[in-house]
């Protein structure tokens, strides 16, 4: 993969470049705030985008501002979201557009090299991947909203996994179920959520989305 960085911490920052070059990874780019990150994705055209959430000048959300317009002017680099700490509503931000290539991980989770490599490896393959602590808090938030309240645990157990961009085949295993019962959860999972079959609209995302908006 060509893989662009933003991060301000210049120790982490070359951490990650320095971990993913051992890994036969190429990244082409390294910056620290949002005005060169934009202008680096336009330069190299990556695969990925690896975007601090916080970063120069005011250290709130400039990562996430620039990560969707990245998204809306170069639709084929995807995005993973770096974070310190969980924000649900960054994550409904950036997956608004489509979750299409989109990924939103706590920076901790670079410590398990293997699952922090999968997860680029998904999002340049145009997957969704949030961190479980991103979908324990939506469900969380999740039981004040009525239409969420009428899926059953199991249910609520399938949405998560969806949420966290597993396909059909891995939650079946994790949940040590048949494929042809997540499928059944699935479907009952648009029907109470009143997510019609359509030929322009993605229903997985869209469910995802009314977790993350709950």
């Amino acid at each position: 993969m060509r893989i662009v960085i933003a991060e301000d911490a210049v120790v982490l920052r070359e951490g990650l470049c320095m971990l993913l070059a051992s890994r036969g990874q190429e990244v082409v780019a390294a910056v620290g705030d949002g005005d060169a990150l934009r202008a680096a994705v336009a330069e190299h055209g990556p695969d990925i985008a690896v975007v601090d959430v916080r970063m120069p000048p005011s250290h709130t959300d400039e990562g996430l501002r620039a990560a969707i317009r990245i998204r809306r002017d170069h639709p084929g680099t995807g995005v993973l979201m770096f974070s310190q700490c969980i924000e649900t509503s960054y994550a409904a931000q950036l997956l608004a557009g489509g979750a299409h290539g989109v990924g939103y991980l706590l920076k901790e989770r670079v410590a398990d090299v293997k699952d922090f490599l999968t997860a680029l490896e998904r999002i340049a393959a145009g997957q969704t991947v949030l961190d479980p602590e991103v979908v324990t808090q939506i469900m969380g938030a999740s039981h004040r909203t009525e239409a969420l309240g009428a899926l059953t645990p199991r249910e609520r157990e399938v949405l998560a996994m969806m949420a966290e961009g597993r396909s059909n085949n891995a939650i079946a295993g994790a949940l040590f179920l048949s494929y042809g019962s997540v499928e059944k959860h699935v479907t009952q999972i648009f029907t109470k959520l009143g997510l019609s079959p359509s030929e322009h609209d993605h229903r997985r995302v869209l469910a995802v989305l009314r977790y993350l908006q709950g």
